[in-house]
């Protein structure tokens, strides 16, 4: 095991053609998000604007998460199934489980703490005008009975451990639903390093063959990033309205200066500690699934982005960037933890309900419990905001509150929920010994790791080239 700081390395080499990709995704996200505004600002309401979005804008922002969305299953299970038989051992599984699930949950605590500390200082709630309390409850009192129906039927309860085990594993794939794909592809890894590796061989380059598959689908897809982005940013953003967002100000604002306040000062500082990583290359690395989460507002979408760079970009194994990242998609919710607290108790200010010490930790838990089992998908985390609401007394019906700016906030605290994926697998891929190699030509990342005594070897590791932003894989 090398004592040297895994990611301290500085940023591998890459490709001339590589870099401009990201900043065409910036580029798109800015140019949608100044078109959108300006529209909405100069022809606020208009029927062409309303045309243009729902019948130009949407359909093409549409088409590029369908793209992502379409990735999302093959890669969770090839990359889980592949991370776990790449381990060797099941004990050494529990480990890294172990320290992944530690770190989500520290994670997610710290952000929902540090919201908590925010809306109480604030108050955000006791300021709002009951004018305004009134017409916000009406205008979304229909999408808010849909929210609190989606969370009575899908509620928190023994049931829903129980369907962690898919009857039908192709099922929970065609609908995507992860936990249940996830427990699959958890389990099929192990069962491949219970039988002869002579029987495991073929199915192992079966799964590496469709990984690599779907890599080259990745690099398809995000050349549809930068139009895409614009699409998605611009229907938001001419939409909006300043209007509601006036009228809801301080409360949005108290959710993105938590949000802001996790993501460049705890999530630096932690990178720093647990990661070894300078936190200016950091972010300069982590730029793609930045951009990528806060236009599409989902984990799950920005996952295959989220993977490539923290193999390419960080040297990260692919035997933990494919164990850690999927898990993380859909179960390590930093923004959306700290998103659901602040929630929680600006609409019990709202309604005037004082919450006491023990009820805001009982809150605490909740949204940690919550945030974990939110779908990682736009809005996936409103219906199980309901059960918290509800759960210290809370209307259910007063999420119609905030369901008008949910759209915006989303996108924020998607941000968070990703760049916390991406340092878990970091900080995972330091404590078992991992370290990047550098400045090998171009961009190439090589497993290092040295077993432990007594520790079977894993798999045999898998260098990644980029090579006019084709992936090309090699087998050593």
């Amino acid at each position: 095991m090398s004592g040297e700081s895994f990611g301290s390395t500085g940023p591998l080499p890459r490709s001339r053609r590589a870099a401009p990709r990201h900043r065409l995704i910036l580029a798109g996200l800015l140019v949608g998000a100044a078109a959108g505004v300006t529209c909405n600002l100069l022809w606020p309401g208009a029927p062409w604007l309303d045309w243009l979005v729902v019948n130009i804008a949407q359909p093409i922002g549409q088409l590029f998460l369908r793209t992502l969305f379409m990735i999302v299953v093959p890669l969770v299970f090839v990359s889980l199934a592949l991370g776990v038989a790449g381990l060797g051992d099941v004990r050494r599984l529990g480990r890294i489980g172990a320290r992944t699930m530690g770190i989500f949950l520290f994670t997610t605590a710290l952000a929902t703490t540090l919201g908590l500390l925010l809306v109480n200082g604030i108050r955000p709630g006791a300021a709002l005008d009951p004018g305004v309390k009134a017409a916000l409850l009406a205008e979304y009192a229909e999408p808010a009975a849909e929210k609190v129906q989606a969370a009575a039927e899908g509620g928190l309860s023994l049931r829903t451990v129980v369907n962690l085990v898919p009857q039908n594993p192709v099922r929970a794939a065609a609908d995507g639903d992860m936990l249940p794909l996830i427990f699959f592809a958890l389990v099929f890894g192990v069962a491949l390093t219970r039988i002869p590796a002579s029987s495991a061989a073929p199915v192992l380059r079966l799964l590496e063959g469709v990984s690599q598959a779907v890599m080259a689908l990745i690099g398809l897809a995000m050349r549809l990033a930068p139009l895409g982005v614009a699409a998605l940013v611009f229907a938001v953003t001419a939409r909006f309205g300043y209007g509601l967002l006036q009228s809801l100000g301080l409360y949005v604002s108290v959710v993105i200066l938590g949000l802001a306040i996790h993501q460049f000062v705890a999530i630096p500082l932690l990178a720093r500690l647990l990661a070894g990583t300078d936190p200016r290359s950091f972010f300069s690395r982590a730029r793609a699934p930045m951009v990528t989460a806060f236009s599409t507002s989902s984990s799950n979408a920005t996952l295959p982005t989220t993977m490539r760079t923290a193999e390419r970009e960080f040297g990260v194994p692919p035997e933990i960037s494919g164990f850690v990242l999927p898990l993380g998609a859909t179960m390590n919710m930093n923004g959306t933890a700290l998103f659901e607290g602040v929630t929680v108790l600006f609409l019990a200010q709202v309604f005037g309900i004082q919450l006491s010490l023990p009820t805001q930790v009982l809150v605490l838990g909740l949204t940690i419990v919550t945030a974990i089992g939110a779908a990682g998908v736009p809005s996936g985390s409103i219906p199980l905001l309901v059960i918290a609401l509800e759960a210290v007394g809370v209307p259910g019906q007063s999420i119609g509150l905030i369901l008008g700016v949910d759209r915006l906030l989303d996108m924020a605290r998607t941000v968070p929920n990703v760049t916390g994926d991406l340092l878990t697998s970091l900080i995972v891929a330091r404590q078992e010994g991992y370290q990047p190699a550098a400045h090998i030509a171009p961009a190439i990342t090589v497993d290092v790791r040295v077993p432990m005594p007594g520790e079977l070897p894993a798999a045999a590791p898998v260098a990644t080239s980029v090579v006019n932003e084709q992936e090309v894989v090699v087998d050593h």
